[in-house]
């Protein structure tokens, strides 16, 4: 049996669910996943003070052709632990943080199957209790209790649980009070919008959000579950599945387009000309709808966000902008700490499309920050407006890259850090203009006739691996900055430089 403590990915667990990739053997496995449902209900137990008997644990999952495996086997280890279990079936992620919130359900701890965008053979779990979804250390914890357990089954049975149609019911509602139609049932009448679920769990937005609420959602498309994912990968980052929705937008000439991942956490919009909101367009816009709520306020993006971002959110909404480490629970728990401290900061969001806002508990709810575009798309339409107009003043960029350079040998981590600190000290020497407060890895911002732009180099958190991320604002300025890259990284023989 696999080792459990190898399928924690930073605050989630995940692995492989499904042969049918070569190379990749089956590792989330469903003894190990009833293991783990055991595990979560004696933790949840400990840390809430109740009896195991008293508790009671929401289960639900994304379109993933494991799914209803992985349910069955999670559901069995929690009632062989003694857990009340609800059966919430095919839902998104926060739906699923919902149940702990909403009063209807007051569940103790809710778990979600899914493993986001990635391939059709892979799983994992997603767990949330009432203080938001669990750490990096909690999951920790439950694999180290996992593995001391053994597999065990029980005859109770999972009750049904209808806990989408009360998130549903909330999100209607929020739009509703925000737009305040004339004609309050249908605040969307007379937008079109189209909506991309990449057949993962995001379908439920068009029929029971959009159409309800009078939005016309003709080109809505891939609504449909499938594990597969025959369409395109349901992810606001890949090239096609951005394609794909902008393609849809400009062909049913639509108000706007909305982009899920597959279990419904990020999201990313396309604009009526077919401009993509996503990576620093969508923090910008969602900050723009958010600025005159809490003026002055601080957004925390994560660290590979643009100096064009900076600018817009500074100068043109005089918020505050705070770089921080990648990962959507880092950005999370940085706003949640500015927020304790006294420091107003509304959102908390990534280039991914991970956003969490303070007024919705710190949950990245792609659903909930298309619920923000669309109340700020019709209070702009009774204006005249469109939406892009929120974000006309972001400059535009001109090239962005990628690379994950190599690194070989055992300890990566420490070579790694090593390349960092040379590096810094390089291209100080050589008087280019590094950023005093990085959070993660080295950034250098370029505003010469030569180069114009940034770019960042940082150590990969679980790989071996130096991703560089740099943008241009001219054509060449990439390769430039490139080419200044390789000479700051000459001499380390461990890194594939690029």
């Amino acid at each position: 049996m696999v080792d459990l403590l190898k399928l924690q990915n930073g605050s989630d667990v995940r692995g492989v669910a499904a042969e049918g990739v070569e190379g990749e053997p089956v590792t989330l496995t469903p003894q190990a996943v009833n293991l783990i449902g055991q595990a979560f209900a004696r933790w949840l137990s400990g840390r809430s003070g109740k009896e195991v008997g008293d508790l009671k644990i929401g289960v639900g999952h994304d379109s993933r052709i494991t799914a209803e495996q992985m349910k069955t086997a999670f559901i069995s280890g929690l009632s062989a632990a003694g857990a009340a279990v609800y059966d919430c079936g095919l839902v998104s992620t926060p739906s699923m943080f919902m149940t702990v919130v909403f009063p209807e359900f007051s569940f103790d701890g809710s778990v979600m199957i899914t493993a986001s965008h990635l391939p059709f053979n892979r799983n994992g779990l997603k767990f949330f209790n009432p203080d938001g979804g669990l750490e990096k250390s909690d999951i920790k914890e439950i694999l180290t209790l996992a593995k001391t357990l053994t597999p065990a089954d029980s005859d109770q049975k999972a009750l049904p649980c209808e806990s989408l149609a009360a998130y549903t019911r909330s999100l209607r509602e929020k739009i509703r009070e925000g737009v305040q139609a004339e004609d309050y049932s249908n605040p969307l009448k007379g937008l079109h919008i189209v909506v991309d679920a990449g057949n993962g769990a995001g379908g439920f937005f068009v029929s029971q959000v959009l159409a309800p609420l009078g939005a016309d959602t003709s080109g809505s498309q891939f609504l449909e579950p499938d594990g597969m994912f025959p369409n395109h990968i349901p992810n606001p980052e890949n090239h096609q599945a951005m394609e794909s929705i902008k393609q849809a937008v400009l062909n049913h000439h639509a108000d706007l387009g909305i982009i899920f991942d597959t279990d419904v956490d990020r999201m990313s919009a396309v604009l009526p000309d077919g401009s993509e909101v996503n990576r620093d367009a969508i923090i910008a816009m969602m900050a723009a709808i958010l600025a005159k709520d809490y003026p002055g306020g601080t957004i925390v993006t994560d660290s590979v966000t643009s100096d064009r971002l900076t600018r817009f959110l500074e100068q043109e909404l005089k918020l505050t902008h705070h770089r921080f480490k990648r990962g959507y629970k880092n950005v999370i728990n940085e706003s949640r700490r500015l927020n304790a401290e006294g420091v107003v900061s509304p959102l908390a969001i990534e280039t991914s499309g991970h956003g969490a806002l303070s007024e919705n508990y710190f949950l990245d709810d792609g659903a909930y920050m298309a619920v923000k575009l669309l109340i700020a798309a019709a209070l702009a339409a009774r204006e005249g407006k469109q939406i892009g107009s929120f974000i006309e003043k972001l400059e535009k960029g001109f090239e962005e890259r990628e690379y994950r350079m190599k690194l070989t040998g055992e300890d990566f981590t420490s070579y790694g850090q090593n390349v960092l600190t040379q590096f810094e000290e390089r291209a100080k020497a050589a008087g280019y203009a590094v950023a005093p407060n990085s959070y993660e890895g080295v950034r250098i911002s370029f505003d010469s006739e030569q180069v114009q732009g940034w770019l960042l180099l940082r150590l990969s958190l679980h790989d071996p691996l130096m991703p560089l991320n740099m943008e241009g604002v001219r054509p060449g300025d990439c390769e430039q900055m490139a080419e200044i890259v390789r000479r700051l990284l000459t001499g380390f023989e461990n890194l594939e430089v690029i």
